[in-house]
């Protein structure tokens, strides 16, 4: 075989003439090769001893990584991977035309005491940059294009929306209308499935749209920002490792589970109630099969109608038992048709490893929202009084 290297050096070669392999008997040429290399080391000696610092300066430019000069021309965005090394970096930073080299931005990172330290995110940078200043830029909080939204635990998809058109400068149209396919946003259809016996609420995104603050690349569609918070959704249930502990220790499916999680979320004042509040909602639903009796399934159907919610104490009857709510919970038995917010991360640990008791009531008895659990109807009545002689508004 052929070696490549030499073909590259030995283009003007008679290609009629018989070739050395390398260990061949060739000793003549191999002689030759020696010789030549002296002289180039030979020259090389004596440009740097004549020429100086001149002589050298000219020689490092073969051995040193190509690199723009100055501060660069046109302004560029450029996106930062998350988890990205310098050289997924560098090359990032090469394709803008921002550096010339990785070579020589891994260098200018490895020689910055923080270069390691440049976080994911989209920055205003600028094209042909020295890469010295290049990385200087990127650990420059002020070079970061900051556009956080945060996203409360316990919001409603329809107020989600609303944050979003606000923070991000979109319609909100583009938010409801993005919303309609959540299989397109990136929910697994098996998400969807029931045990109880009881329809999934029409594949609604509901529940789905993690709350958290989050930095939305720039221009991003609504679509793109809803499956980015999908995504997110997927990726914390995911580290909880959420269907796999509802599948093998309780007797729900999933999406039952997200349901409790968003009723607990709603109901519970404190995160330290989370768990005892989906034990409630697990023990009413199939260990007794009674309606939850849960006013904030009453408030969900107040704000799909665009209405403000209200304090339990302060809900009409018409109101707890309206016919056409969907997501009654004091007429039908169980839970409801699909979950009522978005439940944070506390709120799904409580549902998919709830508090073992026999609880069936609880009630808020101070202005800290912490709740006191009863089995029984007396020991329930006894926890409304002492809410009442605290101040809560239920007598």
């Amino acid at each position: 075989m052929i070696d490549e290297l030499d073909l590259a050096f030995d283009e003007q070669v008679d290609k009629t003439k018989p070739r050395h392999r390398r260990g061949s008997r060739g000793s003549k040429g191999k002689g030759g090769k020696s010789v030549v290399a002296f002289l180039m080391v030979f020259i090389l000696l004596g440009v740097l001893g004549v020429g100086g610092y001149l002589g050298y300066e000219k020689i490092k430019g073969f051995f040193t990584a190509a690199d723009y000069d100055g501060p660069g021309t046109d302004p560029v965005q450029v996106s930062i991977a998350k988890n990205a090394t310098l050289t997924d970096i560098g090359n990032t930073l090469v394709d803008a035309d921002v550096v010339k080299s990785t070579a020589a931005f891994t260098a200018a990172a490895d020689e910055n005491p923080k270069g390691k330290n440049i976080q994911s995110g989209t920055y205003n940078l600028r094209k042909q940059m020295a890469a010295e200043q290049a990385v200087t830029l990127l650990l420059d909080p002020k070079s970061r294009v900051v556009s956080g939204v945060v996203i409360p635990e316990g919001k409603t998809a329809r107020q989600t929306y609303e944050i979003l058109a606000k923070g991000t400068g979109l319609p909100l149209k583009d938010f409801q209308e993005a919303a309609k396919d959540p299989e397109a946003l990136g929910v697994p259809d098996f998400w969807y499935n029931r045990r109880d016996g009881k329809k999934a609420a029409n594949t609604s995104i509901e529940g789905f749209l993690f709350p958290d603050t989050y930095e939305f690349p720039p221009k991003s569609t609504a679509s793109e920002i809803l499956g980015i918070m999908v995504q997110r959704f997927l990726s914390v249930t995911g580290e909880l490792k959420f269907v796999e502990k509802v599948e093998n220790n309780l007797s729900v499916s999933p999406y039952e589970a997200l349901i409790v999680a968003s009723l607990s979320q709603a109901e519970a004042g404190i995160a330290a109630d989370l768990p005892k509040v989906s034990r409630v909602a697990y023990n009413r639903a199939y260990k007794e099969k009674m309606p939850l009796q849960f006013d904030v399934t009453t408030n969900y159907w107040l704000d799909l109608q665009d209405k403000s919610g209200k304090h339990s104490g302060k809900m009409t009857q018409a109101e707890l038992e309206d016919p056409k709510n969907p997501y009654t919970t004091e007429l039908r038995v169980g839970l409801p048709l699909g979950p009522i917010n978005s439940p944070g991360e506390a709120a799904l640990k409580g549902a998919e490893a709830p508090a073992a008791g026999p609880w069936l009531f609880f009630v808020a008895v101070d202005k800290s929202g912490r709740s006191a659990f009863a089995t029984t109807n007396a020991e329930h009545e006894a926890n409304i009084q002492k809410a009442c002689q605290n101040g809560i508004p239920l007598c």
